[in-house]
């Protein structure tokens, strides 16, 4: 989401007097805007799961994945994602801010959630909307976490030959960075539903309606009050991610989508203004566990899918 000064008559703008007001203007109107920006978690709760993720990887995955540089890069990259959102790259910008969310009561709509992105946008377009209106998380998260199992598998050829891997190295750890961001933005509740920043339609709870819910508990309540130990006393063990991906993703996503509603009843209550309460303090370190861990298992099972054989993309060509 960008921001726009207002514009300024050309006479004014030799006023000093009148350039300090605007400046003050323009600082407050960018803070007017924090609330309303979909970044799950912020900085510090996105390098949370990230870091919590890669350190609590099982000891059979390779080395290099759990070096402490390996951690730390792979923690950098878990805001990566919003990094993209700038005003300054608006076509990056508008390509993968759908990526961040999907709004389960729409998609859900249309019917069964097909397994490629491309087949779903063709639903979404046939039925008269825009795919950057339900948002499109399932699909992106499935795709890096191929991207990774594919730079993992490659890893094992290059051990196998005896070939340096230190460049399909780095792209896992990227991949894996990369990754982290949806897994985690998936982990947070508003991130799946219409109801993402206040309250709309019937609202007989008396749930709160303006636009600062979202950025009020991702963002400066995380920031101010989570730390690494409750986290990640709260994950669960690792293992391998059962079954087909894509379908144990969503199955992911729509166990969260049922936290929706607590949310509002925190906020209601005061759970996410300054330290909260035990019970908004925990509820937040809960989901902030379940997308380290979800991240955790998913980094192992693509180590572990990634020891599958495979054609050659490139035989018979």
């Amino acid at each position: 989401m960008s921001a726009q000064g207002p514009p300024y008559a050309c006479d004014m703008q030799n006023s000093r007097g009148f350039r300090a007001v605007a400046a003050a203007i323009v600082v407050l109107f960018l803070l007017g805007f924090q609330p309303t920006a979909a970044h799950a978690w912020g900085n510090e709760g996105h390098r949370l799961i990230n870091r919590l993720a890669a350190q609590t990887l099982p000891a059979d995955v390779p080395a290099f994945l759990r070096a402490e540089a390996a951690i730390n890069e792979i923690e950098y990259l878990g805001p990566e994602p919003d990094r993209w959102r700038s005003p300054a790259e608006p076509e990056l910008s508008a390509v993968q801010a759908p990526e961040h969310f999907i709004d389960l009561e729409l998609a859900d709509a249309l019917g069964p959630l097909p397994h490629r992105r491309l087949d779903f946008e063709a639903k979404v377009f046939s039925a008269g909307q825009r795919p950057e209106k339900i948002g499109l998380q399932p699909w992106e998260a499935t795709e890096v976490w191929e991207r990774l199992k594919a730079a993992l598998r490659e890893y094992r050829n290059l051990s196998t030959a005896h070939q340096d891997t230190r460049p399909v190295e780095e792209a896992a750890l990227f991949y894996a960075g990369w990754l982290g961001h949806y897994v985690g933005d998936a982990a947070q509740p508003l991130h799946t539903t219409i109801q993402y920043n206040g309250w709309t339609g019937a609202n007989p709870n008396g749930y709160t309606t303006a636009h600062q819910i979202h950025w009020q508990f991702e963002g400066p309540f995380v920031g101010a009050n989570l730390r690494a130990p409750e986290v990640q006393a709260k994950m669960t063990q690792p293992h391998a991610v059962d079954g087909d991906m894509f379908d144990s993703y969503v199955a992911y996503l729509r166990h969260t989508a049922t936290y929706m509603e607590k949310v509002y009843q925190l906020e209601k209550a005061g759970g996410f203004v300054g330290a909260g309460s035990p019970e908004s303090r925990q509820f937040t370190a809960d989901r902030l566990a379940a997308g380290a861990s979800m991240l955790r298992d998913m980094i192992y099972t693509a180590w572990l899918d990634s020891a599958k054989v495979v054609p050659d993309p490139y035989a018979g060509k």
